[in-house]
């Protein structure tokens, strides 16, 4: 498994074990496009499985040795394990079995790659990087981390030189990679099953950054102090540099000043390139922290060339991902949103987005704590995240990977944001039905429900509208 593959196109049939997943399915998208036959598995059907086999892609539900067909490859995601019965019936008739970081570089070789990373909002500067490279006629292929409400999808293989790919940090798969451009939106301690503390992860984004090719650009976000940190070592090195951010600092490219709500729900703002006014961009995502993300963007534009007019349509055209602040139903004034926010920065920022965007309106935030090793972690950070809520209400804990060991539920979380002085109300729920059940009843007209996690509060939410809608 440690020996270098081969030129993706040598392959002609892979099976992806775990294929319903964000990362799976859209690296089957690419393989489909450049011609390859595709197909998968996954022990659960989701609204990605059903749209790969409407596109072709043959997915079959649960594991077994006949899913793999004639594969002379088998791809699996980072959940699959060595004792899964297709991966052990691969080894057994000699099929190559390597999972997705082992698979990114000969995947992308041969591009010029533009790798976006960052702790947060590396899914939506990815989309958006993707618009811009479509707007200006460069057709990329793409891997984004959500599908795109603009193009309907998370990946294409586009007949142009650049690969704009979602540079993931969790178990450094991002070190496979050799961008041409890279961004870092932010260093942030995380996955802590994968770093056991900050130090480890600034190493990771370090060496990601070592990983630029020669002549390559980095673009990080003078913001972020870890960020700048990485970009200054990179900088000393010879490495060419490029800054941005909200904060003025010294060696900024971009700047956004001015940031403001808009009349489309996102926000505008004024783009300084050094000292000079560029103009104004009117976002269609809301928050503060989407106009940096778009500051990136116009990043990637300087370097590659591509006029400001066009770098402006394509934010102002960007109207999200799926899972990031995704409005799921309007019932009666009741809205229902759901986010992927799963760290308590990425919570503060999404509530303080949903406050700008809708003034005056109570707002409800509906969390699903992801992994027992992120909670406990980074426990205190996230009993304080919920401040600019006006009623919090804890979901049962989302697994994942991980098995309890019975010190944290549900309600003990929410037991420790009551003894926070001027917390919110908080409530839990001790089961998903429970959740829908009584957000039905609870829920009033002007209600902002948020919907936080990465696990399966977007199936609370879409549920909960379809109760709105029933009991309207």
């Amino acid at each position: 498994m440690a020996a270098k593959l081969p030129d993706v196109k040598q392959f002609h049939e892979v099976h992806i074990v775990g294929i319903g997943g964000a990362g799976m399915s859209a690296i089957a998208r690419v393989l489909q496009g450049k011609g390859i036959r595709v197909h998968g598995s996954d022990q659960r059907q989701s609204p990605l499985t059903d749209a790969l086999k409407a596109e072709g892609i043959p997915v079959a539900r649960g594991h077994s040795p006949d899913n793999l067909g004639e594969a002379d490859l088998v791809l699996i995601s980072s959940a699959v394990r060595e004792d899964n019965i297709e991966v052990q019936a691969a080894k057994q008739r000699g099929i190559r079995v390597v999972d997705r970081t082992q698979f990114l570089a000969p995947l992308t070789a041969g591009y010029d790659v533009i790798a976006i990373a960052g702790a947060h909002g590396k899914t939506t500067v990815t989309g958006m990087t993707t618009l811009l490279l479509l707007e200006a006629g460069l057709d990329p292929t793409y891997i984004v981390g959500g599908v795109m409400a603009d193009l309907h999808t998370n990946a294409h293989a586009g007949s142009g030189k650049h690969f704009v790919i979602e540079a993931d940090e969790y178990r450094s798969t991002f070190l496979a990679l050799e961008p041409a451009i890279a961004v870092v939106t932010n260093v942030e301690f995380d996955h802590p099953d994968s770093f056991p503390s900050t130090r480890f992860v600034r190493m990771a984004f370090g060496n990601f950054v070592d990983n630029i090719r020669a002549g390559g650009t980095l673009i990080a976000c003078n913001d972020d102090e870890l960020a700048h940190a990485i970009a200054a070592s990179f900088h000393a090195n010879g490495g060419n540099l490029m800054l941005y951010g909200q904060n003025e600092g010294v060696g900024l490219t971009w700047r956004a000043v001015d940031i403001r709500p808009n009349e489309h729900g996102g926000v505008s703002f004024t783009a300084m390139q050094g000292t000079k006014a560029m103009g104004d961009i009117h976002l269609r995502v809301p928050g503060d922290y989407n106009a940096v993300n778009a500051l990136a963007v116009l990043g990637v534009a300087s370097v590659l060339e591509i006029k400001w007019e066009i770098a402006r349509a394509a934010l102002e055209r960007f109207t999200g991902t799926a899972r990031r602040f995704e409005i799921l139903g309007d019932v009666d004034g009741i809205i229902v949103i759901d986010d992927y926010a799963h760290h308590p920065t990425q919570i503060r920022n999404v509530l303080q987005a949903a406050r700008q965007r809708y003034p005056g309106r109570r707002i409800v935030a509906v969390w699903e704590p992801h992994t027992f090793s992120r909670i406990k972690a980074l426990h205190d950070d996230f009993m304080t995240a919920f401040e600019a809520a006006d009623q919090v209400f804890v979901l049962p804990i989302y697994a994942a990977r991980e098995v309890s060991d019975g010190t944290l539920r549900s309600d003990i979380l929410a037991q420790h944001m009551r003894q926070r002085d001027a917390h919110p109300p908080v409530d839990a729920f001790a089961t998903l039905e429970e959740a829908i059940f009584r957000l039905t009843g609870q829920a009033r007209p002007g209600d902002v429900i948020m919907m936080m996690g990465a696990g399966n509060e977007y199936i609370v939410g879409k549920r909960l509208v379809l109760e709105l809608e029933r009991t309207s």
